[in-house]
């Protein structure tokens, strides 16, 4: 049987948890959770917790001191999940703007073969709800720029609803990530375009949070921008590639 991995990185999203964790749960697919909690001072972790004695073998957590970057959030969840033989991982956001209903279409699309399977904002027009004009085109012309600068054939490169199959994952030197914040969603999609695995984008709706406070912030943006540019010179194949 193969086994599927939802990681959802958290700070501070003790109103969301509870209900998106039962949502996966209630999926006619069989996903587990891996949440992994940044210290979280409103007590996200306390809650995850209580909920494993509910979900014993399906639900579990990784606690970490602080707010240590989403790049690396992820890398710890996939060691993790490599580690127990997972089939397939997912990245997904905790406040519902990536629908849980979503997450049973990407594995469809990876078992048919994709190795990354991107849910897309672009791919269809534009499909994002409640967010501010500003915003929207900040994200839609990123992804335009990314995919001028190095040359992905992804509509959607900031994207941070994707399956990964455990052969590409397993493929790459983690430790040679470089980046933390949501450069860290275009190094991981340039480096399955370089090394050659399949990529599929399916056109998702993403629907801004109703709860909790956004993690963006101008230092953040700043790395995606000026991060995309040290990509274009990178040779992928020498720095990411995990000879064993």
């Amino acid at each position: 049987m193969n086994k599927r991995l939802v990681i959802i990185p958290t700070y501070n999203e003790k109103d969301n948890i509870e209900a998106i964790i039962r949502k996966v749960f209630s999926l006619p697919v069989d996903f587990d959770i891996l949440i992994v909690d940044d210290n979280s001072p409103d007590g996200t972790a306390q809650i995850v917790e209580s909920l494993q004695q509910e979900f014993p073998n399906k639900l579990f957590i990784l606690k970490r001191p602080g707010k240590l970057g989403l790049g690396t959030a992820y890398i710890e969840g996939f060691r993790w999940g490599l580690d127990k033989k997972y089939d397939y991982f997912f990245e997904m956001d905790a406040d519902f703007s990536h629908n849980p209903e979503d997450l049973v279409r990407l594995y469809q699309a990876a078992e048919e073969g994709y190795d990354m399977v991107v849910g897309s904002r672009y791919v269809q027009g534009v499909n994002v709800v409640n967010w501010p004009i500003g915003r929207v085109l900040l994200s839609f012309y990123a992804s335009k720029y990314v995919r001028f600068i190095l040359g992905l054939p992804i509509h959607d490169a900031t994207a941070g609803f994707v399956c990964y199959s455990q052969r590409l994952l397993h493929s790459i030197d983690l430790n040679k990530i470089r980046f933390i914040g949501y450069a860290f969603q275009i190094e991981m999609k340039f480096i399955a375009h370089r090394l050659g695995y399949k990529i599929k984008e399916i056109p998702i709706i993403f629907t801004d949070r109703r709860y909790g406070q956004s993690k963006m912030s101008k230092k953040i943006v700043r790395e995606a921008f000026f991060g995309v540019l040290k990509l274009r010179f990178t040779n992928a194949r020498k720095r990411y590639r995990k000879h064993e």
